[in-house]
């Protein structure tokens, strides 16, 4: 069977540098040093090529690891969001039937990632928007980002919405209090990362985001970063965000998929067909941080007693998103 994994990371050694030289930097990316972990962030060509093949794997989306350009001055983070789209693109030219990409936008100034979404609408292989749900202290529903939402809408690119580390302050009240990298964990994979990035889609649609787009699609990894196991609870909020033409729990059958992000555990899909259908999860692999494995995917979905639901999220569900047909 086709796989397709959606949300596959990689980085330029010119936004890692960039990201450990601010004085204020995002601590996560100590979380890209472990292991091998570094070489096989930098790599998007032969090495991970066979690295899919070990794994099963016909298609990967590169997405740049967190943080992205969200924590750079404006200036710096267009010239490397730049760079880094063109990469990508030139990677796939090299492997046209196994890469595709996520464009990288220099958030930090929301005119200029208009400007590079449209940059990249002809270059090979860009089929999505690898976002974050901050960039500084602007959230992703502020009206400054409303037009390239609507651009990405237009031109038929799902914004897969990252985690991201809290804000310091957030940090500092909630995360604190037990040696470094414990504080560090706490704030990232062990929990933080994920109240972020289910927050920011909350935000989108009390916004009133879909409303105003309703072509516009996100993806939310982790299976659904919290927000799906927590939704019957979330909805209450449509009584009071009565300026939604729908209840929130409604804009997750037309706006919002869900993706596994390595995460091949038979329960959390099972508990996720509660809430969305099956049309709407994607496989994602988080590589490298996971490292999938062919038996692990078989056996998961193997899972779904259905071959035609093991397809959609396989490869279908993936191919219809990011218009990734053989």
């Amino acid at each position: 069977m086709r796989v397709i994994a959606i949300e596959e990371h990689w980085t330029t050694p010119e936004i890692d540098q960039a990201l450990r030289a601010q004085p204020e930097g995002d601590p996560s990316v100590v979380l890209n040093d472990r292991g091998d972990i570094p070489a096989r962030l930098l790599d998007i060509g032969d090495q991970r090529v066979e690295a899919m093949d070990a794994a099963g794997i016909d298609v990967q989306v590169l997405s740049i690891a967190p943080p992205g350009a969200h924590g750079l001055p404006a200036g710096e983070a267009v010239a490397l969001c730049r760079e880094a789209n063109d990469r990508a693109a030139e990677a796939v030219r090299r492997h046209p039937d196994r890469l595709r990409a996520m464009t990288t936008l220099p958030m930090p100034d929301p005119d200029a990632a208009v400007a590079e979404l449209l940059r990249t609408a002809d270059l090979p292989g860009h089929v999505g928007i690898m976002s974050y749900g901050r960039s500084g202290e602007r959230p992703l529903d502020d009206p400054a980002y409303d037009e390239l939402l609507a651009t990405a809408a237009s031109l038929g690119r799902p914004v897969f919405v990252h985690p991201q580390i809290p804000p310091a302050a957030v940090r500092d009240a909630s995360y604190r209090g037990f040696d470094p990298a414990l504080d560090l964990s706490l704030a990232t994979f062990g929990w933080g990362w994920h109240i972020e990035a289910g927050l920011a889609a909350l935000r989108l649609i009390v916004r009133g985001t879909f409303d105003r787009h309703p072509d516009l699609q996100i993806v939310l990894g982790h299976w659904g970063e919290m927000l799906l196991f927590a939704l019957d609870r979330a909805d209450s909020l449509s009584n009071v965000a009565t300026h939604l033409e729908r209840r929130v729990a409604d804009y997750f059958a037309t706006n919002i998929h869900i993706a596994t992000s390595g995460m091949l555990t038979p329960r959390l899909l099972r508990h996720a067909l509660d809430y969305t259908s099956v049309d709407r999860i994607l496989l994602s692999g988080d590589y490298p941080f996971h490292r999938m494995e062919a038996a692990a995917v078989a056996d998961f979905l193997e899972t779904l007693p259905d071959p035609g639901d093991r397809q959609k999220i396989a490869h279908g569900n993936a191919e219809s998103l990011y218009g990734l047909k053989e």
